[in-house]
């Protein structure tokens, strides 16, 4: 640590100045806990170092009566945190994965991908439903989800219920369940509920077979400065190989296939004995037509040192000199080839439609 970014300093007790690194995230309650889960990791690895957490509400916060998919903006919750970013008012922002787009704006880079918790999709009853399962719902059911990505997979496996555009934070979605007749049950992300100290809600966890999960869906990036050296290094460490090389895979899958959240598009990924699957599909809307494959590629998650300069170190971006750089490009190759296979079968024809669908409704 050379200490020649832009964080504040300060003195404290009128010894020498202890820097401050000013951690942007959003308000809610769960991303509050995911920032703190990542500042408490940075304060055990830097003890002498001070850590700010600054909150703020992006579009996507503030927009609550209308379906993400309909919003037509792939920064709903990464924005304003990014113009803090850029106007050096933070250091580095905390996201769910998920929520960051495969492209970023020019600037800036992922330069940590935590461990990912997981990636599944889980269901929560209405209290008179617990103890039964999507199966077993009754007759049109309405099921609230604020994906088209469950929604579309979900129809084809379960015809008989109804899915249904419910938004806001995890708090308000189960007060929405709880408290109003509309809903039968809602699909959250497990992990959002284990962080929130909430399984004791859970139902049902979605298995593959039933429906697949978002791209980065478990995973915390952490979003800094492309030039900023010195936070690039302190945040690198929190890389975690396994889910550094899984997330580039399907980063690379979506972004090769153009897909956002206006089109379903979902993936599966396991590591195993040094090579790495990847299960990635595309639904049209109400889940009719399909399109899914599995490749695999092998990788090698053990770190090492590689010589030689990088022009653009970033994959998808992503920033991660800590990992073996050939170990990265056969993950993005990997996506790449795995979304060229589908777009030759015809998923591109899926996709426009879902693409026109959504927007004409």
């Amino acid at each position: 640590m050379s200490g020649h970014g832009d964080a504040a300093a300060t003195t404290k007790d009128d010894g020498p100045k202890m820097r401050v690194i000013r951690v942007g995230t959003r308000k809610s309650q769960l991303a509050r806990i995911q920032t703190d889960t990542v500042v408490t990791a940075l304060k055990t690895l830097y003890p002498t170092l001070q850590f700010e957490i600054i909150a703020m509400s992006t579009t996507g916060d503030k927009i609550l009566d209308t379906a993400l998919s309909k919003i037509g903006e792939k920064s709903l919750f990464t924005k304003e945190l990014e113009h803090a970013l850029e106007r050096n008012e933070v250091d580095l922002v905390v996201h769910s994965l998920k929520d960051l787009p495969t492209v970023l704006p020019p600037g800036f880079t992922i330069g940590a991908i935590c461990k990912r918790e997981s990636p599944y999709d889980a269901v929560v009853f209405h209290p008179k439903f617990v103890g039964k399962t999507l199966e077993t719902l009754p007759e049109r059911s309405v099921v609230g989800t604020s994906s088209l990505r469950r929604a579309a997979q979900l129809h084809r496996k379960f015809p008989h219920l109804e899915f249904r555009s419910i938004r806001g934070n995890l708090n308000t979605r189960l007060r929405k369940l709880d408290e109003q007749q509309e809903f039968s049950a809602i699909i959250l992300a497990a992990a959002g509920l284990h962080r929130m100290g909430w399984q004791n809600r859970v139902g049902q966890i979605l298995c593959p077979e039933d429906c697949m999960y978002a791209v980065g869906q478990g995973a915390l990036g952490v979003e800094v400065r492309a030039k900023d050296q010195d936070i690039l290094d302190l945040v690198g460490v929190l890389h975690d190989p396994e889910t550094l090389l899984r997330c580039i895979a399907e980063r690379a899958f979506l972004r090769h296939l153009e897909g956002g959240c206006s089109v379903p598009v979902a993936v599966h990924t396991a590591v195993k004995d040094g090579q790495l699957y990847l299960t990635g599909g595309v639904w049209s809307l109400d889940g009719s037509d399909s399109m899914q494959e599995t490749m695999q590629a092998t990788v090698h998650v053990t770190a090492q040192h590689e010589d030689g300069p990088e022009d653009d170190p970033q994959l998808v971006g992503i920033t991660a000199r800590n990992v073996p750089r050939r170990a990265q490009l056969a993950a993005e190759n990997l996506g790449i080839s795995l979304a060229n296979l589908l777009l030759n079968k015809g998923a591109k024809h899926i996709l426009d439609v879902a693409r026109q669908l959504n927007d004409a409704h």
